[in-house]
């Protein structure tokens, strides 16, 4: 799947240009970031090996499979990527039963956008067992649609998740905002030729050509989005 060339930007039946939202979810509406490295540091812990925090910031944001990977050629611990990735699953399936915090101003956000109708998609590198769990704390009746990083055949940073989305919502990308909270999920948005609102949860986001940086979701609402993509006429 490769990223399409944005066409000329029209305005809706509404009068707006925004045909949809596509939205990160670990960091950026659930405050769960954090659970995955503490996971991932108790995991290692019990193998043997304690974890570098420098590479928190190497697998923040990335998909299961890579950032596994990446721990088990780091440390050398004795155990596979497929073993790895099912008790990684497991334990974070364990923590957000007890809780799953919201991050600031998405419960607002979600709310606003549902109100209004806006075509919303929940886009994540996450698997769809851990999805299903967050959902039913984020309301899936807010989505019009999920992707999940074990349903594609290849997940951020590549463009594929964030198509996926766009074509099954019936919008094209360059009319889609999307928000994130990692590099990582950044290049995939960007990739698929979104307009893209980074939120930096762990890890610093640089300033780029039509990226917008905010510190908090309190500071988004459906007109700054609707801003973000300016109609041609």
């Amino acid at each position: 799947m490769t990223s399409t060339v944005p066409a000329p930007v029209a305005r809706t039946a509404d009068g707006h240009a925004l045909q949809a939202v596509l939205l990160d979810m670990d960091g950026t509406l659930v405050d769960t970031e954090g659970f995955w490295w503490e996971i991932e540091v108790d995991v290692f812990g019990a193998l043997g090996h304690q974890l570098d925090e420098a590479w928190r910031d190497v697998v923040v944001g990335g998909p299961m499979t890579r950032s596994a990977a990446f721990l088990i050629e780091s440390t050398g611990a004795a155990i596979t990527l497929a073993e790895l990735t099912v008790l990684l699953n497991e334990r974070f399936e364990e923590r957000i039963a007890e809780q799953v915090p919201l991050m600031p101003g998405a419960e607002r956000l979600l709310a606003e956008l549902a109100r209004h109708n806006v075509p919303t998609a929940l886009v994540s590198a996450s698997h769809r067992r851990v999805i299903d769990r967050v959902l039913l704390t984020l309301g899936p009746e807010r989505f019009a649609l999920s992707v999940a990083g074990d349903e594609v055949a290849r997940t951020k940073p590549h463009p594929d998740p964030y198509l996926l989305a766009a074509s099954t919502l019936g919008a094209h990308p360059s009319r889609c905002a999307v928000i994130e909270d990692t590099a990582t999920g950044v290049a995939s948005a960007e990739a698929a030729g979104c307009r893209v609102v980074a939120v930096p949860s762990v890890g610093v986001i640089p300033p780029g050509p039509g990226r917008t940086i905010v510190r908090s979701l309190e500071e988004v609402d459906l007109p700054f989005l609707r801003a973000l993509i300016t109609p041609m006429n």
